[in-house]
């Protein structure tokens, strides 16, 4: 096996001394280097374009250009980079905002420090989403057609299927809706009875198929596509 060094973090935040924290958080850690700084959007889309981070540490409130655009433009220039939003709220309609620009997991900014680490590993391996069950629950509340505010809408029309949906086999459209409810590599090998090195390959060919960038994103298009209903409607 390859030894591809230290997981290379940047973090964006306009508060200094949340960025001071996040470092002596992370830099204590043998596997995470902190690569760079920024103190807002537009500098942080700039350092990652310099300074390849494999993830990064996303405020979502910053002058000049917010975390959901930086984000929006990170994605969009084809960058690896994995983008971590940090929000005050769980159930946080700039969070929601954050996923569908291109984000792969989001956190509160008090998170605790072993789980603050633990996200980082996660996202970079790119084998699960981070808080499956946070995320889910705020696709459920946001997902159902934003209206004003982002609050969902009273009763949205359900979406035209996606023809993209067509390439996929049986098998892929099984594995679609296991990402969709959150589930990891090795959950989604113990319920159909595969190996995870199979689970990954099927997860590679949904995401090349449908254009995603990662697994996250397969969760917001799911429910997006109306693949998935939210399990309450009046949540």
């Amino acid at each position: 096996m390859v030894d591809k060094g230290p997981i290379r973090v940047l973090l964006v935040d306009d508060q200094p001394l949340l960025r001071m924290g996040f470092r002596l958080i992370l830099e204590g850690e043998d596997d995470l280097r902190i690569v760079g700084e920024a103190s807002n959007g537009a500098e942080a889309v700039r350092h990652v374009r310099e300074l390849a981070p494999d993830v990064v540490l996303m405020d979502v409130r910053m002058p000049v250009l917010d975390g959901i655009e930086a984000t929006r433009a990170i994605a969009a220039s084809g960058s690896a980079a994995k983008i971590i939003i940090l929000t005050t709220f769980d159930l946080d309609e700039y969070a929601f905002a954050g996923l569908r620009a291109g984000a792969s997991a989001f956190l509160l900014k008090d998170v605790a420090p072993a789980e603050l680490i633990g996200a980082v590993r996660v996202v970079a391996s790119g084998d699960a989403v981070v808080a499956p069950r946070v995320t889910q629950r705020l696709l459920e509340t946001y997902v159902r057609g934003a209206g004003a505010g982002g609050q969902p809408a009273a009763s949205p029309a359900r979406p035209a299927k996606d023809p993209l949906l067509e390439d996929l086999t049986p098998r892929e459209n099984e594995m679609l809706g296991a990402l969709a409810e959150g589930l990891s590599n090795a959950e989604i090998a113990h319920r159909y009875f595969l190996s995870e090195a199979t689970v990954k390959t099927h997860v590679r060919r949904i995401l090349t198929k449908l254009h995603l960038r990662d697994r996250v994103q397969a969760v917001v298009y799911a429910y997006e596509t109306g693949l998935v209903v939210p399990s309450n409607a009046d949540y």
